[in-house]
């Protein structure tokens, strides 16, 4: 009995959740040898792009976040009139459903016998997951043109997949999470993608 007991305090404790950890954001940048000159010490705006709403209280969230980043970056201030580069931001978030894969309850049942005696082990998995989980899949992409010929001096985006009822999923967390993984390392390397924890 007393084998019993312990081997289901074991199962339950391996089957507890592990604490929870943000899930890894992908980054990839593009740029060019002559366009980074001119990003240098340039005074930017930061816009919601075209067809974005940058006046809700979540578009206002990420835009912040990536003004906040801009500035870490050394980059200026200015009103739109008089800024040398804009900062163009659009967000996109999507939810998606992944259905439970197997049952809530497993068995296992082993015996053993021997001279030294026998014995029995029984072994439960309890599938904690509870039906199918929810993911919000969330990309900022943000271009920083010229503003008087609109012509592309940087371009990068930023990916991550979270679970529906994480924290890191709400946007107050996830914006200034995902700007400061995308302007890591400004300007970045062109072309590659790399995996911010």
């Amino acid at each position: 009995m007393n084998r019993l007991l312990a081997a289901l305090a074991l199962t339950t404790a391996i089957a507890a959740p592990a604490a929870a950890r943000p899930a890894p954001v992908e980054v990839t940048r593009f740029h060019t040898p002559q366009t980074l000159p001119r990003l240098k010490g340039a005074a930017v705006v930061v816009e919601a792009a075209e067809g974005a709403d940058g006046a809700s209280i979540e578009g206002g969230l990420w835009l912040q976040a990536v003004k906040r980043e801009l500035a870490a970056a050394g980059f200026g201030s200015a009103t739109p009139g008089a800024a040398d580069a804009v900062a163009e931001v659009r967000i996109e978030r999507d939810t998606q459903r992944r259905e439970k894969a197997r049952g809530p309850v497993s068995v296992g049942v082993g015996g053993s016998t021997g001279s030294y005696g026998g014995g029995v082990g029984l072994g439960v998995g309890i599938n904690l997951g509870g039906g199918p989980k929810e993911y919000v899949l969330t990309r900022l992409s943000v271009r920083i043109r010229d503003r008087r010929t609109g012509e592309a001096l940087w371009e990068g985006r930023a990916e991550s997949r979270e679970k529906a009822k994480a924290k890191e999923a709400a946007a107050a967390i996830a914006a200034p999470r995902m700007a400061h993984a995308l302007f890591a390392g400004f300007p970045g390397t062109s072309g590659d993608t790399i995996t911010v924890r």
